[in-house]
């Protein structure tokens, strides 16, 4: 059986990328939901429907675990889901507790979604380990437009980064939580807008650290050909077509053009 990875597009193959480095030998259902992304932006009535609505399609297919590969998905329906079914359903959250254990004394920036900032799971988040209160967030949500249209143009994300950051002390700031899938395709241009030596960190390693670890609890692990079958919305799409191109850039260059 595969492991399944659902996100609203094409942000969960950063999280894809790195459980095929660290489990090559699994096989995998990808699941863009992108006839209705981007989530960030909708109610959250909306992003639970369609999100269980996805995710009984995935277990139709046959799934042994899943990774919710959407911050903002895990946010609204986590919950929902694990209540409804019985193999291992794993969620992303914006990397607050690493950030705050490895920041020192200086402030860290979360970007993420705007309905991720705004949920309580995210605010619950902060409140646990932000005692110092250090933790500021931003919302991004052109950056999944512009990944969602393979937009990797230095000067557009480097212009809209420093647009939207304007206001903002960037000397100020140690680490940068990257709290949505889509942004790890452009950490190079982070890295570019704010001083050197700030951390950029996202979920993605410790996610799959934990999804190794239950499958090898459970004695789930098994030896496949890391074959990846794709969806969009339900509709199974050829393995040459524009996901497999985002895995390209992530194991080429981390990101394109930045």
């Amino acid at each position: 059986m595969s492991i399944g990875f659902f996100d609203s597009g094409v942000g969960g193959i950063t999280v894809l990328a790195e459980a095929l480095k660290q489990l090559p030998k699994e096989n995998y259902l990808y699941y863009a939901d992108t006839d209705h992304v981007p989530y960030g932006t909708k109610s959250k009535e909306q992003v639970k429907k369609f999100v269980l609505e996805a995710v009984d399609f995935m277990a139709a297919q046959g799934i042994k675990a899943l990774v919710v590969a959407c911050n903002t998905a895990t946010s609204i329906a986590i919950n929902d889901l694990r209540a409804k079914y019985s193999f291992p359903i794993l969620g992303m959250e914006p990397a607050v507790k690493p950030a705050v254990e490895k920041n020192g004394d200086k402030r860290i920036l979360v970007t993420a979604t705007p309905l991720t900032l705004r949920e309580e799971k995210y605010q619950n988040l902060v409140t646990r380990f932000d005692k110092a209160h250090m933790v500021d967030g931003l919302a991004l949500p052109e950056l999944v437009e512009f990944a969602e249209n393979f937009v990797f143009d230095p000067g557009i994300i480097q212009a809209y980064l420093q647009q939207k950051l304007a206001g903002y002390d960037l000397s100020s700031y140690g680490t940068v939580v990257l709290g949505c899938t889509h942004f790890p395709f452009y950490k190079n241009c982070f890295r570019k807008v704010f001083p050197s030596g700030t951390d950029i960190i996202d979920g993605s390693t410790g996610t799959v650290n934990y999804l190794k670890k239950i499958l090898l609890d459970r004695n789930l692990c098994q030896d496949g050909q890391g074959k990846v079958i794709y969806y969009s919305s339900g509709r199974k799409q050829a393995a040459n077509i524009k996901y497999a191109k985002y895995l390209d850039i992530l194991q080429l260059a981390n990101s394109i053009g930045c």
